[in-house]
């Protein structure tokens, strides 16, 4: 499963169709605010460091971003290398971003923010669905049902009473961010924040719509529908574009994610694409060998057991398991252990017919209608 992370263009506060210059800005604004350096013993800001670094890493690099794109962050289970949250830099161009990083930490003076009052993404909005084993290894269609923010159609998103407008923010002057300057041993350092009064808008609404309360959004019902592509495992999510919170001043809708319960299935067990499970063979059968019919994903496929075959053995059936998540036409094996039955309950003449085997496997002979003259393992 992977880990409860957030998703990447969140953490950059960009949206998904952010170019380079645009990921590089948001990256740097970010390290520079929460660099270690600068936040000596804050262990919080290191956490949040890290994270927009890590995100960074990855939007940069052009095929890891169309990985996370299609597969959100499932696309680099098991880990990618060193670095921050296991990823590195290698795709990235980390030089200018740091320099200009302790240029500011140390030229004294400077701003440590160069944060705007432009549109921001909104938030993603999460849910979960349970699907069968089945949906899980081939892939399904889902409807699901989510509480949506629209705009409201009473003020036109703006909030405010019809025939009103909001008015400019009085403590920062309409720009939505306020600037609190400290003096610390490295000199003069502004700290760039978020207006409290009006939220970063640049606006406050004193006469509020009476349908949204001022928010510019009503909640309704609304329906998606969810492709779940073929070997998905349980825990990994689904992104839905555009399912999630509104934007900001203007910016684009976050996402829906859909997370996925794979329910368990009473033959079959998976690890990755490797399917598992266990069939019963008669000790007949597993002495002198003979067919047997496997129950598989794809439907029963016969299997020829061979003679002598033990309990415990293990075979394959090759390409019977999990399709990749990357590409559906690669899939993964299905092994089966074989299990030999010994009967509980027998007939009498069952008994006997046992008890000559017993005593033919150790070179005895019996006279017809009667039992051997030493006792063999049945009795």
């Amino acid at each position: 499963m992977a880990e409860n992370k957030r998703d990447y263009y969140e953490v950059l506060g960009v949206p998904k169709n952010a170019d380079d210059a645009a990921l590089k800005k948001a990256y740097r604004v970010l390290a520079k605010k929460y660099h270690p350096d600068s936040n000596p013993g804050d262990t919080e800001a290191e956490k949040k460091f890290k994270e927009a670094s890590e995100a960074y890493s990855v939007l940069s690099d052009p095929d890891k971003r169309r990985q996370y794109d299609q597969f959100g962050h499932a696309a680099f289970e098991g880990g990618a290398g060193g670095g921050f949250g296991g990823f590195d830099f290698s795709g990235a161009d980390m030089g200018d971003i740091f320099g200009d990083i302790f240029g500011d930490i140390f030229g004294g003076g400077r701003s440590r923010s160069s944060q705007y009052n432009g549109p921001m993404r909104g938030a993603n909005v999460r849910t979960a669905i349970r699907i069968t084993f089945d949906e899980a290894v081939f892939g399904c269609e889902r409807e699901i049902e989510i509480n949506f923010k629209e705009e409201c159609a009473k003020c036109h998103g703006t909030g405010a009473k019809p025939g009103s407008s909001p008015e400019t923010c009085k403590k920062c002057g309409g720009k939505g961010k306020v600037i609190y300057t400290q003096q610390s041993f490295f000199g003069q350092i502004q700290n760039v924040q978020t207006c409290p009064d009006c939220g970063g808008k640049g606006t406050v609404i004193k006469e509020k719509c009476s349908d949204c309360y001022g928010t510019g959004y009503i909640t309704r019902k609304k329906k998606f529908k969810v492709t779940i592509p073929a070997g998905i495992d349980n825990g990994q999510s689904v992104r839905c574009a555009e399912g999630g919170e509104p934007g900001v001043n203007g910016g684009e809708r976050g996402d829906l994610l859909v997370e996925v319960v794979v329910s368990q299935h009473p033959v079959f067990k998976r690890q990755d694409t490797s399917i598992f499970s266990t069939v019963p063979v008669s000790f007949a059968t597993a002495a002198l060998g003979g067919p047997i019919r496997i129950k598989t994903v794809d439907g029963e496929v016969e299997y020829e057991v061979k003679s002598g075959t033990q309990t415990d053995t293990r075979v394959r059936l090759k390409g019977k398991g999990v399709p990749s998540l990357r590409n559906r036409n690669v899939r993964g094996d299905h092994y089966v252990t074989l299990v030999v039955q010994v009967p509980e309950r027998m007939t009498e003449a069952q008994k006997e017919a046992l008890r000559n085997f017993d005593a033919a496997m150790k070179g005895e002979t019996s006279e017809s209608g009667e039992k051997p003259k030493k006792k063999g393992l049945f009795k």
